[in-house]
């Protein structure tokens, strides 16, 4: 500040003793060395605050970036199966037909339905990304610079919040064919029937299609967050120019 005032100061010196034109030309360098001081010691060349649409695209870009980068993760061989973060276990209200089931014997059985639940997650992670996509580009979001600002999952909530009822209906018949195409089924029967033969028992059969759609859709949005907060931290993984205009005006 004191290099612009100073500036300004010789520069005002100068002009009593100067005609018309060079007054102009040398109040147009004294501005454009005063900027450049300016924005040496903001380190930015450009001090355009952002606009409302600008952090809108910005946050959809980023949502977007995550979706495709999450998508691809979990629907890889074991994106599912083998992260402890995005396993699908056994039903948990249907607990006592495990115990029964190792119990009796069929513990081979129950490891391959595990199994196959997360291959039935992985399959249909596969069509996800369209799903969320359409998601992202719908959404109408009013208070983008509250999200921006917001905690490092907040995009990712917003998004959570604002999609997944619609997400789960949309996911159900992707998630039923998946089911069907890894023959889940298969694996699951003999375990509830032996099950519901037991005397006294209170029969169980879990909906498996609401079961593998609720948990694949939790672990997608684990993925999201953690892809939202590398974009937030790490500049390196802005791998666009609005994703670094927005995304970068954090740390100033």
């Amino acid at each position: 500040m004191k290099k612009i005032l100073l500036a300004c100061i010789v520069t005002l010196g100068f002009f009593s003793s100067c005609d018309s034109q060079t007054r102009k030309r040398v109040g147009r360098a004294a501005s454009d060395a005063a900027t450049q001081i300016l924005n040496s010691q903001t380190g930015s060349g450009s001090s355009t605050p952002l606009s409302n649409d600008e952090v809108i695209n910005g946050l959809k870009e980023a949502l977007t970036v995550g979706t495709n980068n999450s998508t691809a993760f979990a629907s890889k061989l074991d994106g599912y199966y083998k992260n402890p973060a995005l396993f699908i276990p056994f039903p948990e209200e249907a607990k006592k037909v495990k115990e029964y089931a190792v119990q009796a014997g069929l513990g081979s059985q129950v490891d391959k339905f595990e199994m196959t639940l997360n291959r039935a997650a992985e399959e249909a992670a596969k069509d996800a990304a369209p799903v969320f996509i359409n998601a992202v580009k719908s959404m109408s979001i009013t208070d983008g610079f509250a999200i921006l600002k917001g905690a490092d999952n907040a995009a990712t909530q917003y998004l959570k919040d604002k999609t997944t009822a619609e997400l789960i209906l949309k996911f159900s018949p992707i998630v039923q064919k998946a089911i069907d195409k890894v023959e889940l089924t298969k694996y699951w029967n003999p375990i509830i029937t032996a099950y519901n033969k037991v005397p006294f028992v209170q029969k169980q059969n879990p909906d498996l299609t609401a079961y593998v759609t609720d948990r694949a859709i939790q672990g997608l949005f684990k993925l999201i967050a953690d892809e939202e907060l590398k974009i937030r931290k790490d500049p390196v993984a802005r791998v666009t120019d609005i994703l670094k205009r927005v995304f970068g005006s954090l740390g100033k």
